[in-house]
């Protein structure tokens, strides 16, 4: 009886194997036919793509194909298709987007898209034609009939629907924001670390991923963005304030084009990680990997990984960082408040640091405000030229004007004489103020 059911099992896949793969297998060979020069990438191929690969490669992984020496190499083309296509998909999109994201000199970056999307048609080419040399080996059949140019009309057209909804007052406006400019204004801090000012080398690149760029970062600050994006489009699109300040526009456009290179990103690091680096201690891994490797190469997959998505992901959120800044200070509750100074050392390292940390926090502008002279809260060296003034006029009192969530706090941090005792020793920090630490 055992083995009429592992014979009955063996039957049910060799049938169903041939109708997973119809579709995945047209798709494949639709692109090994298309002739690159046309425009016969669109969204709609590279979607196509995913859904039918995906379906695919969750029935193989469902019997054990990735255990399987015969079918083990099969899978990995069908993954690799999925996630070349996504990427493919989220670099399509930018371009097909960019002239409404109203963003600045975006020649070289648009040149840089270009070269990325060829070089993964050229890999997506690749692997296709060993997936379907793959599926001949296995004995699964080919698609009598495949797709034709028509099947996969591009989304733009010559018209634009009218624009009709929106201009709504919610009276939450400036609120909102004050809340979505203060997040973008962190994740551009938090993602400075991961940043690149410059191209890199191979060298550089392989110093860096995947152990201190990796799917897992680039997936964290990814998620942050789309959090971004949803607010955005939650409290700003429906109020119908994006089309009447181009100023949210293009901040709208700056956070979805940083969302789309991190979509990229991390999606090409994960097929790095996952299909060309981790090769694992199997002979028939290492195999398939190398193989894998001579259609996809792992250096030029690193360089656009890192000179691409992650280079613009960063270019543009710091060129978006003054315009954040700017809807910030327009938006943001002005205050003034005044407080005691630092008893008895005066606004040294601690108390000016703690001070700049909470201004940093918020992202608004604040001034420490001496009669004519203004200093910057949130510079810790302006705070201490200003604590040289304050000492040497023996000033007891002096005023913060600007942002009012940070003056709450600074007024909280001055109720406290600064965290500090009179010996200048640091002493808890209120509740409030946790975040400091």
């Amino acid at each position: 009886m055992g083995q009429v059911m592992a014979i009955k099992q063996v039957l049910d896949f060799g049938e169903k194997v041939h109708h997973f793969s119809e579709d995945f297998l047209k798709h494949c060979a639709y692109l090994c036919q298309s002739e690159p020069t046309r425009e016969t990438f669109t969204k709609g191929l590279y979607a196509g793509m995913v859904s039918s690969s995906k379906v695919l490669e969750d029935f193989l992984d469902f019997h054990g194909a990735k255990n399987s020496s015969e079918w083990y190499f099969y899978r990995e083309l069908v993954s690799s298709v999925r996630n070349l296509s996504e990427a493919s998909y989220s670099q399509k999109h930018i371009f097909i987007r960019l002239p409404f994201y109203n963003l600045k000199d975006t020649d070289r970056f648009e040149e840089a898209g270009y070269d990325t999307h060829k070089f993964l048609i050229t890999s997506l080419r690749a692997i296709c034609h060993r997936a379907l040399a793959e599926a001949t080996r296995l004995n699964v059949k080919l698609p009598s009939q495949g797709f034709v140019w028509d099947d996969f009309p591009g989304i733009p057209t010559n018209t634009s629907l009218k624009s009709d909804i929106g201009g709504e007052n919610l009276g939450e406006e400036q609120k909102n924001i004050v809340k979505i400019t203060t997040e973008f204004l962190r994740v551009a801090r938090e993602f400075e670390m991961h940043g690149t000012y410059q191209p890199c080398s191979i060298d550089e690149i392989k110093a860096i991923v995947p152990g201190r760029l990796n799917e897992q970062e680039a997936r964290r600050f990814e998620m942050d963005v789309h959090s971004l994006q949803s607010s955005f489009d939650t409290y700003v699109n429906r109020s119908g304030l994006q089309f009447s300040n181009i100023r949210l526009k293009s901040l709208r456009g700056h956070i979805s084009v940083v969302l789309h290179l991190l979509e990229l990103t991390r999606r090409l690091l994960h097929y790095y990680e996952r299909h060309l680096y981790e090769v694992g201690y199997r002979n028939i891994c290492k195999k398939v990997r190398d193989e894998l490797a001579e259609a996809v190469s792992p250096e030029q997959l690193l360089d656009h990984i890192v000179n691409y998505g992650l280079y613009y992901a960063y270019h543009f959120l710091v060129n978006g960082q003054d315009l954040a800044q700017e809807l910030l200070n327009e938006n943001v509750e002005q205050g003034t408040i005044v407080a005691g100074i630092p008893q008895k050392l005066g606004f040294h390292m601690r108390p000016s640091l703690l001070v700049a940390k909470i201004v940093e926090h918020y992202g608004g502008k604040v001034e420490l405000c001496i009669g004519y002279d203004r200093f910057d809260a949130r510079s810790v060296l302006d705070l201490q030229w200003a604590g040289g003034k304050i000492q040497k006029e023996n000033i007891q009192e002096v005023v913060f004007q600007g942002d009012q969530r940070a003056l709450t706090d600074i007024r909280v941090l001055a109720s406290v004489n600064y965290a500090e005792d009179s010996m200048g020793k640091g002493i808890p920090l209120p509740k409030e103020l946790l975040y400091l630490k």
